[in-house]
């Protein structure tokens, strides 16, 4: 056990590098017993700090220890009220400052390190990147430990596990793994718990460090993990048997694995009724076939299949085309990039100019295009409808894939026609009835089938009629 001899402090100086907001004080208690107080003051609470260890100090309340070996126990008594524990040695000294402690070192024994955290950070408010329709207005924080405790308020349960770990060797950030005794699948567990102990990484800044690290295929485009700030959308996962992940920093949790028909699926479908919700449930599926399809389909009538056009509708497309110098392919391609461009600057602007040079943008970029004769008006029309299907996805990341699945279906589109669509089609099915994120079928209740999985996937039956289903009958 290492003890003080005035050479820890002055080591954790220099490992340090003697930053300006380390702060060493010395105190004389009695007549031989030495204590030394380090801390950061720009991570601790001065007014805590004053007033219960200082105070405490100075006050002698507790008898001196008599002897060498009760002076860790004497420490543990004086500062009984505050979150205090044992610690010894170099590196625990120096971890326990970095998160905010106060580390009181006598002259002889070990230590202890007296949780004094200064309390700065966003307060509780509704998610940003998800809107909510119905249901809490509450959203995640960068604190992990306030995190779970929105998470503890809904789930009132001792079965709820949570299992803390550090990862990263230069970051250190806490990250904790979250899931229900009983209904998550225990090997599922294990996995993610093997995962997430084998990751060998300086840092962990955001939840996305995490999900490329343990997630299972990196060669897709579709999310294996639901993404979420809303507290009430990971309690509702882990009510389905799944696991969550929290990481400090960051207002994203992440909750896995997840299958194909999940991601049409909102939180508000289960705070409305149950026609409501598979109604819009299909009307999200519908938004993804057209964001996926619409501009392929354009490309293959334009360029090798005119002839399945009605001869009214042909000769009006014949019209707008007249004058345009670029094929369909390349017209459409150049028309999707440039909205992407728009959208992307959108997303980077400040928010109060960013809706504004969006919409004007768009608007301006399309009309100028028409009128200078780049493109057909048909065009315009092919790339708003697919970009407004595209924002109909319920999550920013499956949204994402959609729009890399669009452009895969339109290179082969541009190749062979329908006859290319319908084998892009065929390797993309072939594709998600491969993928099985932890164990788990992607493609599920589908392939394999599972008809007890049917009542909240294409559909979502009445509450009464879930019973039975292990995925919902605890939600």
């Amino acid at each position: 056990m290492e003890t003080l001899h005035s050479e820890l402090p002055e080591k954790i100086k220099m490992e340090l590098s003697d930053p300006p907001d380390l702060m060493i004080k010395s105190f004389t208690v009695g007549e031989k017993l030495e204590l030394s107080c380090l801390y950061l003051t720009t991570l601790i609470n001065k007014e805590q700090m004053e007033e219960l260890v200082f105070c405490n100090i100075l006050s002698q309340r507790h008898a001196l220890p008599e002897n060498q070996d009760s002076v860790a126990q004497w420490l543990l008594n004086t500062f009984a009220q505050l979150e205090v524990k044992p610690v010894h040695g170099l590196n625990a000294c120096m971890q326990e400052m970095l998160e905010g402690k106060c580390i009181v070192l006598p002259n002889v024994g070990e230590g202890v390190s007296i949780n004094i955290r200064k309390q700065e950070q966003r307060s509780i408010t509704e998610p940003e990147m998800e809107s909510v329709v119905r249901g809490p207005r509450e959203g995640f924080v960068e604190d992990w430990s306030r995190n779970v405790s929105l998470i503890r308020k809904r789930v009132k349960n001792g079965k709820l596990a949570i299992e803390k770990m550090i990862i990263g060797t230069e970051s250190n950030t806490s990250v904790c793994l979250l899931f229900i005794r009983g209904i998550a699948a225990q090997g599922v567990v294990d996995e993610f718990r093997i995962r997430l102990k084998a990751i060998q990484t300086d840092s962990i800044l955001e939840s996305s460090y995490i999900e490329e690290f343990i997630q299972d295929n990196t060669l897709t485009p579709f999310p294996q993990f639901i993404a979420s700030e809303r507290p009430d959308a990971i309690v509702a996962k882990l009510l389905e048997g799944q696991v969550a992940i929290i990481t400090d920093g960051t207002p994203i949790v992440l909750a896995g694995p997840i299958t194909f028909f999940q991601l049409f699926s909102a939180p508000e479908d289960y705070y409305q009724r149950a026609d409501i919700a598979t109604l819009l449930r299909w009307l999200r599926m519908s938004a993804f076939i057209i964001s996926i399809f619409t501009p392929a389909l354009y490309i293959s009538v334009a360029s090798f299949h005119q002839d399945l056009l009605p001869g009214v509708m042909l000769s009006n497309l014949a019209a707008q085309r007249e004058g345009v110098p670029f094929p369909g392919a390349i017209e459409a391609f150049l028309m999707l990039f440039a909205f992407e461009i728009i959208r992307e600057a959108g997303l980077r602007m400040p928010r109060i100019a960013g809706q504004a040079i969006s919409i004007v943008g768009a608007l301006v970029l399309g009309q100028a295009a028409v009128e200078a004769g780049i493109v057909s008006a048909a065009m315009i029309i092919v790339v708003s409808i697919t970009a407004i299907a595209n924002f109909v996805a319920p999550t920013y990341g499956f949204g994402i894939a959609q729009r890399i699945i669009q452009f895969v279906f339109m290179i082969s589109a541009s190749f062979l026609g329908f006859y290319g669509l319908v084998s892009a089609v065929f390797f993309l099915l072939l594709h998600v009835i491969s993928l099985e994120p932890f164990g788990v079928p992607f493609f599920t209740p589908l392939a394999p089938i599972r008809k007890s999985d049917w009542r909240d996937s294409l559909i979502r039956v009445p509450r009464q009629l879930m019973k039975g289903s292990k995925k919902n009958e605890k939600r």
